[in-house]
């Protein structure tokens, strides 16, 4: 049956003449970077009415977020097994949908409470929500060239495999976890003086749900016991389980994340084979549990930090440690210092419960430009400060801020915000105790 449709459809015969298609597109608002920070960011200006456009390397939305299964959404919550929200608007959204979807686990405890999400769920939020805000995606597209006007980024110039695209915007959000639109405007930008290894995670499926898992310390300290003779270059790790499923994301690898395009091209093959050795330990240390783990899927190499924005304000350690709260305030988490920059293992140095520290919106933006704002692992400070504030809670809570301020700057600077009416549209992130959850 043809169903009404010819046989032999229809064909066209085409040949390469040596031109490239190029578009053009104006927005008020453009995301360099389509991970959570920069979903957030392009939802937030939605809901103000803005045309936005938001451009991802990938062929797909979600950034690390979706893509390397990052598995957790962690600086949510204040400490303690049982403490408030710190992030609401675009976060209350997203939490809902997990949970209408069973795609999402609740882990109070031992320091915070952390959510463990299913990456596939996460993508279609990310994709359903950014359709129907409007929001128009392109994906597959690499950052070539940023066009400034003085102090002001006029258009980012992009790469396709089916033809260039060059984006014309008022204001532009850098999502994009390197820098890559600021460095390429050729603002100031920072790399850290030494190593921040990043992470290849992956789903395992197979687990034996009807014994319990090893308890977290324990398998950490098994994992450092046997890594040398696995062949590990992490001595230790964790695995993040959903009650009454046979999956769970492990955590137990480390790898540099270089900046050079071909050294950073062998990243994902390292990564992968010691996942590869991490589960041949798993096995053969707790059969009964692991034996019959296998992997579902492996995430693309997850990055901490590689460069960043030279920024108004350089968050510094001491002013998480110390609780700023910053005049310019924009969010705030209590997650801890998460420095991984040694290869067998990481500074992990945790908060009691009733600490808080805030993110200056003057690490978020540039000296030099007036219609930029960084999101993430992008805003300035120390890494071991960054360590602290680039996880996704409170980089939810940054592009909330920087649709917000982008839409109080319009044609004018994000140097010479009105910053307390920046903050009362920001209250509830700076504000809230509620939304304990259950």
């Amino acid at each position: 049956m043809s169903y009404g449709r010819p046989i032999n459809p229809a064909t066209t015969v085409v040949r390469h003449n040596g031109e490239t298609l190029h578009r053009e597109l104006e927005v008020d608002l453009c995301v360099i970077g389509a991970g959570i920070s920069g979903t957030t960011t392009a939802l937030e200006a939605a809901k103000l009415g803005k045309k936005v456009a938001i451009i991802d390397g990938l062929p797909a939305l979600g950034g690390q977020a979706v893509n390397s299964i990052i598995g957790t959404f962690c600086g949510l919550y204040q400490n303690g097994t049982h403490g408030h929200r710190y992030t609401f608007g675009i976060a209350d959204e997203m939490l809902a949908y997990l949970e209408a979807n069973d795609a999402c686990y609740y882990r109070h405890g031992p320091m915070t409470t952390v959510v463990h999400y299913n990456e596939v769920a996460l993508s279609r939020w990310v994709e359903t929500s950014l359709d129907a805000a409007g929001v128009i995606p392109i994906t597959g597209a690499i950052l070539r060239e940023v066009e400034r006007d003085g102090r002001r980024i006029t258009a980012a110039k992009l790469v396709t495999r089916y033809g260039d695209v060059t984006v014309r915007a008022e204001g532009f959000a850098d999502c994009s976890g390197d820098a890559a639109l600021a460095y390429l405007a050729g603002l100031e930008c920072r790399e850290p003086d030494e190593k921040v290894y990043g992470t290849q995670q992956c789903v395992v499926e197979g687990l034996n749900i009807d014994l319990e898992p090893p308890e977290r310390d324990e398998l950490s300290e098994r994992i450092a016991q046997k890594a040398e003779e696995y062949g590990l270059i992490r001595h230790g790790g964790i695995a993040f389980y959903f009650p009454g499923k046979e999956v769970a994301v492990l955590n137990m690898t480390h790898m540099e994340t270089p900046l050079d395009p071909l050294e950073a091209s062998k990243m994902g093959q390292i990564g992968k084979e010691q996942v590869d050795r991490g589960i041949a330990l798993l096995k053969a240390e707790y059969p009964e549990f692991f034996g019959n783990i296998r992997v579902r899927s492996y995430g693309f190499p997850g990055i901490r930090q590689t460069r960043w924005i030279k920024g108004a304000h350089h968050l510094v350690v001491d002013e998480v440690v110390e609780q700023k709260k910053f005049d310019d305030a924009i969010g705030r988490t209590a997650w801890p210092i998460e420095l991984h920059n040694a290869p067998e293992g990481f500074v992990w140095e945790t908060f009691d419960e009733n600490h808080t520290h805030y993110i200056p919106f003057g690490s978020m933006i540039c000296p030099e430009a007036d219609n930029l704002v960084a999101v993430g692992r992008c805003i300035d400070g120390d890494p071991a400060a960054l360590s602290s504030v680039r996880v996704m809670g409170p980089c939810m809570a940054q592009g909330m801020a920087a649709a917000q301020a982008l839409d109080l700057a319009g044609s004018g600077s994000v140097h010479q915000l009105d910053m307390a009416a920046l903050q009362e549209r920001l209250s509830d992130n700076l504000t809230r105790t509620d939304g304990v959850a259950p």
